[in-house]
């Protein structure tokens, strides 16, 4: 799998982990989820109707866990999604998943870092929407991607 796949991704994702193996490495482990609960449907027409529905978004521990190694960064960012905007400045494609073509955090690499086309080269923002928090990675490179399947699913 690469990344290019992952951009086709339309659920939603959670951040299971986010370490540095070794110096400038990073390998970000993504949780796939699910919508589980119950939604009861009003009925129309009726004067005594009442509607319920409630729903949560869980962990799917049938899926493995989607693992993304960057071998090399330039910068990593970790936001709390509750305090990020939609910024209609920004511009990517996928949705999970992304890859910006412009964003505020390639402008903050283009002016509080040395990072150019010449050195390191040419470089992306890889950015992963995941519930409850928003990664983006600067790379001259896409991450690998594997996954790692699970022993059993957690009581």
């Amino acid at each position: 799998m690469n990344y290019s796949k992952l951009l086709q991704y339309q659920g939603y994702i959670y951040l299971n982990s986010i370490f540095e193996p070794e110096d400038n490495a990073l390998i970000v482990d993504i949780e796939r989820c699910k919508i589980s609960g119950n939604v009861a449907e009003e009925k129309t027409g009726e004067s005594t109707s009442s509607s319920s529905s409630y729903a949560s978004i869980d962990v799917d521990y049938a899926l493995p866990i989607i693992r993304l190694t960057f071998d090399w960064y330039i910068a990593y960012s970790v936001r709390n999604e509750s305090f990020t905007v939609i910024d209609e400045y920004e511009m990517y494609k996928g949705s999970a998943f992304a890859v910006y073509s412009k964003s505020r955090y390639l402008d903050f690499i283009e002016v509080g870092t040395i990072a150019d086309d010449i050195h390191p080269g040419l470089f992306k923002h890889y950015g992963i929407h995941a519930l409850n928090h928003i990664i983006d990675v600067v790379s001259t490179e896409p991450p690998s991607i594997s996954v790692i399947q699970r022993d059993r699913e957690p009581k």
